[in-house]
């Protein structure tokens, strides 16, 4: 018997799985991702990048068309339904993370709504089918991440939701309408000719784009398979394939349908508490510790009285900003992460506001800010930690360290926190009773039988007075974590 390619095992994969496989763990932990993929996607249609994407996306259509979350008036074909839905997913880097790292989620939702809700089948997809191909879009991204050593590290060239999560969500899409295995090897190799972006563009309004980009080249290569293009089958087999995204690339077969084990039943993802690169987190929570020997409760930071801050981190360079100069930047910014937490003693969605940015206080305490990287604090999601010295010009230093964050998945969010997040970003959106609906429906997906119950509640309505989006500009922010 002749030995099946790595891109054949993963076809006969991604056509073979079926609910049966799917564990309880499995059920519940991709039920919170949906969950809360949904929730920073609902907020990221306030963003002016999702403005311009959706502004863009405009100019196509079709017979068929599918919805923008939390916007009735916009209506698009699937693939660039998909795409807006994914850039407002990630337009404030507030979806989730996975290790080895990337944004696992975000690629491969909007892809499933959309298909969900613009193609006609009988009977409906129903939440088990949005769950199985949901997993299986999750399951190929970390497949490919584990075939790498490099990507078990912060990444340095590629953005790894441009890369795993363009071939997550093609296997979404096409187990999602069925495809025969064939026609899932040939997805995924036109998958890969859509796949990349370079990390150059992360802290820019480009970023979000790879995850738009992911959810839409997805389902145009499930589309195009389905007309019978054809690409090379040994894609995913071959150095110059998907291995030319990775060094020392070294793929393998994917295990027997008969006693798969699902990646996501061992490695749970993390859930961020707040809008910013998952690495500063550590900053905030290391950041809070030591605020509370500097302030008493109510009080002011005594900015005049600290001589330096050192923060020991990784050498992650993209997240080295020391005078960030924009919303993105800062979200991607060690040193405006320690400086907030300090003199706010919160992070939210409003501190990223330039206007929050750019207060004097936040540019003096940037000013004192100092970076070291010592050599056993390596630049992975898995082990990394902060630590962080506060020095007074009298000479006291407080010091603080954190190992695991709150919602990191050694420490995950518990259910109703990870609830009250949504609630806070979907009610910029949607109604109250909608947004409580979706908490319902999400709960229970396994048990629903028609998807377009959960398609219908995506698209608002959006009362003006929920959808306010004016930034808050006063000196100091209410910490609603």
């Amino acid at each position: 018997m002749m030995l099946k390619s790595v891109t054949e095992s993963f076809a006969t994969a991604i056509h073979g799985l079926k609910v049966g496989h799917l564990t309880d763990r499995v059920i519940q932990r991709s039920k919170r991702m949906i969950l809360d993929t949904l929730g920073a996607g609902f907020l990221g249609t306030t963003t002016e990048v999702f403005h311009k994407a959706s502004q863009y996306s405009k100019i196509y259509s079709s017979n068929i068309s599918s919805t923008v979350w939390g916007r009735p008036d916009i209506r698009l074909p699937p693939t660039y339904a998909a795409f807006v839905n994914g850039v407002a997913i990630h337009s404030m880097d507030f979806d989730d993370t996975w290790h080895p790292a990337t944004h696992p989620s975000g690629a491969v939702l909007p892809v499933l709504t959309a298909l969900a809700e613009a193609l006609p089948r009988s009977p409906k997809f129903s939440g088990l089918d949005l769950l199985l191909a949901f997993n299986v879009g999750i399951e190929v991204q970390g497949r490919l991440l584990h075939f790498a050593k490099e990507a078990n590290d912060i990444p340095k060239r590629f953005h790894p939701p441009s890369v795993v999560g363009t071939l997550g969500s093609a296997a979404a899409a096409s187990k999602f309408l069925g495809l025969s295995s064939t026609k899932c090897q040939e997805a995924l190799a036109i998958a890969v000719s859509h796949a990349g972006a370079p990390m150059a563009n992360a802290a820019t309004q480009t970023k979000p784009l790879h995850i738009g980009n992911a959810a839409k080249h997805g389902i145009e290569a499930a589309f195009l398979a389905m007309l019978d293009l054809q690409g090379n089958k040994q894609v995913l087999d071959l150095e110059a394939g998907f291995g030319a995204f990775y060094a020392n690339y070294s793929p393998k077969v994917l295990p027997n349908l008969d006693s798969y084990s699902w990646l996501l039943d061992q490695q749970d993802v993390a859930f961020k508490r707040f809008p910013a690169h998952l690495s500063t987190h550590w900053v905030a929570d290391a950041a809070a510790s030591v605020r509370k020997h500097l302030v008493a409760e109510r009080a002011l930071l005594p900015i005049d009285y600290i001589k330096r801050i050192v923060l020991r981190i990784p050498n992650v360079q993209y997240v080295n900003r020391p005078f960030p100069d924009s919303e993105h930047e800062a979200r991607h910014s060690f040193q405006y992460m320690a400086c907030a937490m300090l003199l706010d003693g919160g992070i939210t969605v409003p501190s990223f506001h330039e206007c929050q940015i750019n207060r004097p206080q936040v540019r003096e305490l940037l000013s004192k800010v100092e970076l070291e990287h010592p050599p056993d604090n390596l630049p992975s999601f898995n082990t990394l930690y902060c630590e962080i010295s506060v020095t007074l010009k009298d000479g006291a230093t407080f010091t603080g360290r954190s190992d695991t964050f709150y919602g990191h998945w050694r420490k995950p969010l518990r259910q109703e926190d990870l609830e009250e997040k949504f609630r806070a970003n979907a009610s910029k959106m949607l109604s109250w009773d909608t947004v409580e609906s979706l908490i319902k429906i999400v709960e229970n997906l396994e048990d629903l039988e028609d998807c377009s119950v959960l398609t219908t509640l995506l698209k608002g309505p959006s009362p003006p007075e929920v959808a306010s989006n004016s930034p808050a500009c006063n000196n100091s922010i209410t910490n609603l974590s």
